[in-house]
């Protein structure tokens, strides 16, 4: 399975955008500091009350470009709202997230922030 999410961040890779975006020191500080399981939480809390709605109020606008290592992620796996996900995933709008699919995004996002942490 993590073949699969290789793949998936070669092909984001390919996006001027998406690959603009690095941890930073401070973002690398603090998830030493709590660990990449609380950062996994927070991913998983961030998603499910953000993203997972069937309708999203400020869609496209709520997650923010820096503050915490998941925002950063969002952003460069494509999974920072629901326009994103659609575009990139196929994943419709107007219905909530199934628990595979959050799962999905979570992970997602962990190989990333993996990538980054160790990597960089």
């Amino acid at each position: 399975m993590k073949d699969n999410y290789e793949v998936i961040l070669t092909k984001l890779a390919s996006s001027k955008f998406r690959r603009s975006f690095h941890l930073k020191k401070q973002d690398k500080e603090y998830i030493t500091k709590v660990g990449l399981s609380k950062i996994k939480d927070h991913a998983y809390d961030f998603i499910t009350k953000r993203i997972a709605p069937a309708n999203v109020a400020n869609d496209g606008k709520q997650t923010p470009y820096h503050g915490h290592p998941v925002f950063i992620a969002e952003h460069a796996t494509a999974t920072c709202c629901r326009g994103c996900l659609y575009k990139w995933y196929h994943i419709p709008k107007d219905r909530e997230l199934t628990k595979k699919e959050i799962d999905f995004i979570v992970l997602l996002i962990m190989t990333w922030i993996n990538k980054e942490y160790y990597n960089k």
